[in-house]
């Protein structure tokens, strides 16, 4: 297989949604698993495996645009409010 370039990683990430966030996390960290850890395109790799977990415990995306205030009228109707740039913590056990 040929190098892994930034353009394989955003076609992997670009389209991510909360649901399929960790299967895609997975696929990119294939995609650099034999790249050495020094490596640019590693780096960036590991750099989306991180914005895919805080994804995976998100509710949206929501990179661009104001984020809508929890004072908002009907604020505690929406079923979830938490997007990537803000996820919800880690389930522990």
């Amino acid at each position: 297989m040929a190098e892994p370039t930034r353009d394989d990683i955003d076609a992997l990430v670009g389209p991510a949604t909360p649901h399929f966030a960790y299967q895609l996390r997975a696929r990119v960290g294939e995609l650099i698993a034999e790249l050495p850890s020094d490596h640019p395109i590693r780096r960036y790799g590991e750099e989306k495996m991180e914005l895919l977990d805080r994804l995976g415990h998100s509710s949206s995306r929501a990179e661009d645009g104001a984020h809508e205030p929890r004072s908002r009228i009907g604020w505690e109707t929406v079923p979830s409010s938490a997007p990537a740039s803000k996820p919800l913590p880690p389930r522990t056990k």
